[in-house]
């Protein structure tokens, strides 16, 4: 079988400017709403993801699923630090931290209020987060009315700016650092004392123990020595994995509504490009006759128009995809279901999502195009040569 030229398409497409450019501007909209839904729920799971490591492992009350839910009496939480599968710092001290998660009301920037999470934690947490170092300031010095505050949060928060002070549980706090924790949920943390926080805030137990592994390879051993124990009962996850797991429900919600929204534009997306190429296979009617007179198959004609409403498409999707990147400076904040308090991230674009924001947009190109290639295909030749 022949194939047309795909000069033909590119010469077909550009003859035909407004309708060609006024399609490719519809299809390039939804692109860009569904590459955005994609980086939005990918942004809120690289936030979970990358706030643990897999050297770490986390200890918490068997059977909960989040810190918020779990209860560490200090007796367990020394008991772990004993653990021979603890790393050690250069003064033999275990790097672990025992530490406290309350949830806290405080008010936008732009004036509503939500939840944000308060971390007790004690002076081996920064060293336990590699990925977490302080912005601006200093860290807080036990004992003292004293907290550091993660990025995001100092960004969208009132009162949470560096040597500001804030409002918690009836004491007024300063802010003498800004922590910045590489876009992961500490962004959105304020951080504190746990000694000091633990009867402020009414809880004599921690919710969990996170500890520096000595090996990764020996958390198995660790993980059955701690759940064995019949005097706790305690769990123990790779960190990473832990908060990689209170991702999945919210950003599948994500997804699924963005998804829905973006279906619902392509629809639309789709009639367009079906009336575009309709109207185009309608003006070329004596064109398309005389391609089948000189020889062409039907499948080469109907191949012919299937490629060129692609062609359409994909070049509207690659427009998408260009008004797309600017969405990775975008920064927001949803509630997480894990811990009901908001966790501020970045939208995270990627090269996988650009790709399926092409493919989304060839296959709207071929939805588009195949009744009118298929009416194109199946023009009587000489009815076909005949029109003028």
């Amino acid at each position: 079988m022949a194939f047309i030229p795909l000069a033909y398409n590119v010469r077909n497409l550009a003859a035909r400017r407004t309708s060609t450019s006024l399609t490719a501007l519809g299809i390039a909209a939804v692109a860009w709403v569904f590459i955005f839904t994609l980086a939005l729920a990918g942004g809120f799971e690289a936030a979970l993801r990358t706030t643990g490591s897999a050297k770490n492992a986390i200890v918490i009350r068997n059977g909960a699923s989040s810190e918020l839910m779990s209860i560490v009496s200090r007796e367990a939480a020394d008991a772990v630090a004993a653990q021979p599968e603890v790393a050690r710092a250069a003064d033999g001290a275990p790097l672990e931290a025992s530490e406290l998660v309350v949830i806290w009301n405080l008010e936008r920037k732009s004036g509503n209020t939500t939840n944000v999470i308060v971390r007790g934690v004690t002076p081996r947490s920064l060293a336990l987060r590699e990925n977490a170092r302080l912005l601006a300031g200093r860290m807080f010095r036990p004992g003292v009315e004293e907290i550091v505050v993660g990025k995001m949060l100092s960004e969208r928060f009132k009162h949470c700016g560096l040597n500001e002070r804030i409002q918690l549980a009836g004491r007024v706090w300063t802010v003498v650092g800004i922590l910045d924790a590489d876009g992961s949920a500490y962004d959105s943390e304020i951080w504190g004392d746990v000694e000091l926080f633990m009867p402020i805030f009414d809880r004599p137990v921690f919710q969990n123990v996170t500890l520096r592994l000595d090996d990764p390879s020996h958390f198995e051993a660790l993980k059955k020595r701690i759940e064995a124990d019949p005097r706790f009962s305690l769990q123990v996850r790779r960190e990473d994995e832990f908060y990689a797991a209170q991702s999945g429900m919210m950003a599948t919600l994500l997804r699924t509504l963005g998804l829905f929204v973006t279906l619902i534009m392509a629809l639309g997306a789709v009639f367009g490009a079906l009336n575009t190429m309709y109207a185009s296979v309608s003006s070329r009617t004596k064109e398309i006759g005389t391609l089948l007179a000189l020889g062409f198959s039907r499948g080469a004609v109907m191949l012919s128009i299937l490629i060129e409403s692609t062609i359409l498409c994909v070049f509207g999707g690659l427009i998408g995809c260009l008004l797309a990147l600017p969405v990775r400076s975008f920064t927001t904040g949803t509630m997480s279901f894990a811990s009901f308090s908001e966790l501020a991230f970045r939208f995270q674009v990627t090269p996988g999502m650009l790709l399926g924001g092409v493919l989304f947009a060839a296959c709207m190109g071929l939805v588009g195009g195949f009744f009118p290639a298929r009416r194109a295909a199946r023009m009587p030749i000489t009815e076909a040569v005949r029109q003028a």
